[in-house]
């Protein structure tokens, strides 16, 4: 839209946009407003605003966060010269220069400790000494560099150093196989990787097949103890310590990078396939972070727990958002059955994390509290229930009781978590109100992907409204496009529904030398197609509803989104995960379930059933029966429709994990590697429908 001074082409654009705004609900009035110098339009209390994709003509579908709604953010607002990851480094380390900033437990010996922690000046000179280092070694502007180890203070220094230096980093997932590994390091042709002694050895055994990488650098390995090299590799191998130590020695100055030049290639693991590198700017990271700066706030005084993998975007994204706001960052000590101890100690206020954790959180609470007897069942329900019912209406809770019942719970997470996100899957709606209520926290639900240099849509703090993703980016705009072949369109009623499409500077530059999947996902309109189905709830805000790739059709006709089912089975106290198989042959549904061992156990025993080991357990008639009977109360608990049902289920002891293959490493399940996997089981289940009912088929 153009800006215009005449106030009555203003006004009449005002009328415009007012006549096209969703109706407001009772809860929440349209304020939208002119700025009469520059002709824009603000509303300052509903969650979008909603726009024509076209000036002259076409649908009025496309929404913007009702925060920006005529601009689409691309830097701070408070400092709008941080162009770069270098410039927001370097504003925190003017601004936060002897706060703390990485904290870490872990020894150099190994053992664990209190938390030691660099400030933001110490970290401004190592990262100054490994881009020196890095340069010392031949590496010049635009070299790919590799950093394949998990969360700890270097990953962030090296990463750091990239920026100030024109470098470009690449992670690489610690849980990555060794084949992805190879093929990332020559796709990116790398030039250096950071590793630790364990990533090293996988790194040596096909060192003769990487011919791109340089110089390999050891995160907390000593050099006395590194394998000589022969000379025919080409390959230098040192400490990382040497390496500071050779920057020391041979400073050299910044080269600094352009908004526009590539700061990642974040390689994205899908559920089939080679690994695909998501190709991000500085632009797009300050874009995505400086927009998100405005309905999430981040202080100088938060100490945030870094656990979630670097080498996804949603940690990445929260790691650049606490720079800026110069937090305190306390790595885990690297063991996710410890996490609960490091929480103690660090005693985080910021506590990022994923369904899947929250699920456990959920469900251990829940265990205690049902094991604790009939008194302390029925206070924890009283004060629960009055404690939600003051939050929805808007009330005050009583404080009695967080002192009698709740922080008890709040002390799992170290007693001071002010805020909880959740992303990189869906958040039940009823564990996201337990949350609130147990932890007395904001809890925030964000929709994203690597794509899209993370956040999409996320919540605003304040909307009691649970079971969707909030309103748009402040620097993207989204539409639902028309799915006809799953009847999803954007005239459905109540409200409009399609597959979510983003545009704007959070969206990538492509997918690394692949021109032909980076056309598959971004049209020529400059839209990225997410494959996400999604449905826009009044005030603006988009709630997910299915998936265009993972469905598929039962043999009546029906369109079965197993993610969604999947998501509501997660709640049954035996499931640790569940993998939900039908098709187009078959009028149902079976699941494999990875059982938890400890209620497995807890069960058998209160059953007073006798057996070797957990896998005899699984094979039990009587746990399939007593699994099953819970998975189908909380199916109907959820409306679960008739043939979402899952009618038969095996359980297996063994996880789903990375290792074996059943995972990709943001836990997500690969399904035709799964459906492989367990194809026996699977056949086996629907034998026994059959014998049941012949209208059921046996899968080809």
């Amino acid at each position: 839209m153009e800006d215009s001074n005449s106030n009555s082409i203003a006004s009449r654009r005002l009328a415009a946009i007012q006549s096209h705004l969703l109706t407001p609900t009772d809860d929440v009035n349209s304020q939208i407003q002119t700025n009469s110098t520059a002709g824009e339009f603000f509303d300052d209390q509903r969650y979008s605003a909603v726009l024509p994709e076209e000036l002259k003509s076409g649908k009025w579908n496309v929404y913007r966060s009702a925060r920006s709604p005529l601009k689409l953010v691309t830097r701070f607002p408070d400092h709008p010269e941080i162009e770069t990851l270098h410039d927001n480094f370097v504003h925190a380390v003017d601004t936060y220069p002897d706060y703390k900033y990485l904290g870490s437990r872990v020894r150099e010996d190994g053992t664990i400790g209190e938390y030691k922690w660099m400030t933001y000046g110490e970290t401004a000179n190592a990262r100054s000494a490994i881009g020196s280092g890095l340069q010392y070694h031949g590496l010049s502007k635009g070299a790919c560099v590799g950093l394949y180890f998990i969360n700890r203070p270097e990953w962030l220094i090296v990463d750091h150093a990239c920026s100030a230096y024109s470098y470009v980093s690449v992670p690489l997932y610690d849980t990555l196989g060794p084949d992805a590994v190879k093929y990332i390091i020559n796709h990116a042709d790398l030039q250096a990787v950071f590793c630790v002694p364990s990533t090293l050895n996988i790194l040596l055994s096909f060192l003769s097949e990487i011919n791109s990488v340089r110089i390999i650098v050891v995160v907390g390995g000593a050099d006395e103890h590194l394998p000589s090299l022969p000379a025919t590799s080409g390959v230098q191998l040192l400490s990382y310590s040497k390496l500071i130590s050779q920057g020391h020695s041979n400073p050299h100055p910044f080269c600094p990078p352009k908004a526009k030049d590539v700061a990642t290639i974040c390689y994205t693991s899908g559920t089939t396939g080679t690994p695909k590198g998501v190709v991000l700017t500085h632009y797009n990271l300050i874009a995505s972070v400086a927009a998100m700066s405005l309905p999430v706030k981040f202080y100088s005084s938060d100490i945030y727990v870094s656990y979630l993998p670097l080498a996804h975007i949603y940690e990445r994204a929260n790691q650049i958002m606490a720079v800026y706001c110069g937090v305190a960052i306390g790595f885990y000590q690297g063991d996710n059955l410890k996490l609960i101890d490091d929480l103690a100690v660090l005693r985080p206020t910021i506590f990022c994390s994923v369904p899947r954790l929250y699920n456990r959180i959920y469900a251990g609470i829940i265990n205690a509290v049902n094991t604790s007897g009939v008194l302390k069942q029925k206070l924890f329900n009283a004060a629960y229930n009055s404690k939600k019912q003051a939050l929805m209406s808007g009330r005050k809770p009583s404080p009695i009781w967080d002192k009698l019942v709740f922080n008890k719970i709040k002390a799992k997470l170290g007693g001071r978590v002010r805020f909880m996100g959740s992303g990189a899957s869906p958040l039940s709606p009823d564990i996201m109100d337990f949350l609130r209520v147990c932890f007395g926290c904001s809890v925030i639900e964000g929709y994203g992907m690597t794509e899209t240099s993370c956040v999409i849509t996320i919540m605003e703090d304040g909307d009691n409204l649970s079971g969707h993703v909030g309103s748009p980016n402040p620097a993207c705009e989204v539409k639902l496009a028309d799915v006809p072949e799953m009847n999803y369109t954007s005239d459905d009623q109540p409200h409009p529904r399609g597959e979510i499409c983003v545009r704007g500077p959070i969206v990538f530059q492509g997918y690394y030398k692949d021109e032909v999947q980076t056309r598959e996902v971004i049209d020529d309109e400059g839209w990225l197609h997410t494959g996400d189905i999604g449905m826009w709830l009044p005030g603006g805000r988009l709630k997910i509803i299915d998936r265009k790739k993972n469905i598929f059709k039962l043999a009546q006709g029906e369109y079965i989104a197993p993610d969604k089912i999947e998501n509501v089975y997660a709640k049954c106290k035996f499931i640790a995960q569940s993998f939900i198989y039908g098709d187009s042959l078959n009028s149902s549904l079976v699941a494999i379930v990875a059982v938890d061992p400890d209620v497995m156990m807890e069960w058998a025993a209160s059953e007073g059933l006798k057996y070797d080991d957990i896998g005899q357990l699984c094979n039990d008639p009587r746990a399939k029966a007593a699994v099953l009977a819970e998975m189908d109360a909380v199916a109907r608990e959820a409306q679960l429709r008739g043939f979402e049902f899952a009618k038969a289920v095996t359980l297996v002891a063994e996880p789903f994990s990375v290792e074996n293959g059943l995972l990709t490493p943001t836990f997500k399940v690969k399904r035709p590697q799964a459906k492989a996997y367990f194809s026996k089981e699977i056949a086996k289940m629907y034998d026994e429908l059959s014998a049941m009912d012949p209208t059921i088929h046996k899968p080809l």
